[in-house]
């Protein structure tokens, strides 16, 4: 009878497309993998992959054969956290991306409540502001902010997100303060790259305005606008969370305040499928209950939930 672990190395090697890099991955030596093939393909009769000078991939057979055995696997995982759940435990681990600014500040304490109340839980997290592969790369959910693109992941929203317009008072001692969205064309612009729309947007009354914005220092990093933004080197857009405090201290002063700016959102994305496991379930309720209530993380957005403006800050 086929053996599990025989199943497990052929799906690496199928992903990972080489036998030494599905060896890393599973902590086991080359041969040993290449022996687990060679047993599968005795078994079954037929030839699963083909090598070639550019490595290795499935044939016709392999690729019917990966699809069984992607359900296999999937079911084994399933029934053992079934099975676990029922002794109240949270086990497995919980491979998961979360933005870097917002993961550092936010999720990390939540991910250490986590680690605390569910001892037999292992956490793998990835902090960074590119859009991860969630299939790709075995993920079990990401966090991501923003407007989501139509895919086939599940996405749960968790909360709003404003974004704010923002500049220093040395920026704006020096260039001075535009009126309008359409000002912005003279502005030095701060571009944060890790958005999938470019574009900055804003509300005047029913109307809709959308700004492509201009400028010479451009990043993937929240982060580093911030402090680009700080030092006088620009206009940012930046959602509230991440300029809350620097408006509250002065460092930076809000824009643009009669045209509103559109909301977004905090989603959990996590691969296709009805079951939910637990540990990612415990993940949702854990940012469930920490920001889908009053936004006490967010002193921007708590004002603006008060029916307050941004512009408290600057008294």
């Amino acid at each position: 009878m086929t053996e599990l672990e025989d199943l497990r190395s052929f799906v690496e090697v199928v992903e990972s497309g080489g036998l030494s890099r599905a060896a890393v991955r599973l902590g086991v030596s080359k041969s040993i993998v290449s022996r687990r093939i060679t047993r599968l393909e005795a078994e079954l009769g037929t030839s699963l992959i083909t090598r070639t000078t550019r490595g290795i991939s499935p044939t016709e057979a392999g690729i019917e054969f990966k699809t069984r055995c992607d359900r296999i696997l999937a079911d084994l995982v399933e029934a053992r956290e079934i099975i676990g759940q029922q002794g109240g435990s949270v086990r497995g681990r919980l491979r998961l991306s979360v933005p870097l600014s917002f993961g550092v500040r936010h999720v990390a304490p939540i991910l250490a409540g986590l680690a605390k109340r569910h001892p037999e839980l292992e956490l793998d997290v990835s902090y960074t502001d590119r859009v991860v592969d969630i299939i790709g790369e075995r993920l079990d959910a990401a966090i991501r902010i923003g407007c989501l693109k139509d895919s086939s992941l599940v996405a749960r929203r968790i909360a709003p997100v404003h974004a704010v317009l923002v500049a220093s008072p040395i920026y704006l001692a020096r260039y001075g303060q535009p009126s309008s969205p359409e000002d912005l064309s003279t502005h030095e612009c701060l571009i944060y790259t890790g958005r999938v729309d470019a574009d900055w947007h804003f509300r005047s009354g029913k109307h809709h305005i959308a700004i492509r914005p201009e400028g010479r220092m451009r990043t993937d990093s929240g982060e580093a606008i911030l402090q680009w933004a700080v030092e006088g080197l620009g206009i940012a857009e930046a959602p509230s969370f991440l300029v809350s405090d620097h408006i509250a201290s002065g460092a930076l002063v809000p824009l643009l305040l009669d045209y509103g700016a559109p909301e977004y959102g905090i989603y959990v994305v996590r691969p296709p499928g009805s079951y939910v496991p637990a540990k990612v379930r415990v993940l949702v309720d854990a940012l469930v209950d920490r920001f889908g209530s009053r936004p006490d993380w967010d002193p921007c957005l708590a004002a603006l939930s008060s029916q307050r403006i941004v512009a408290k800050y600057t008294r």
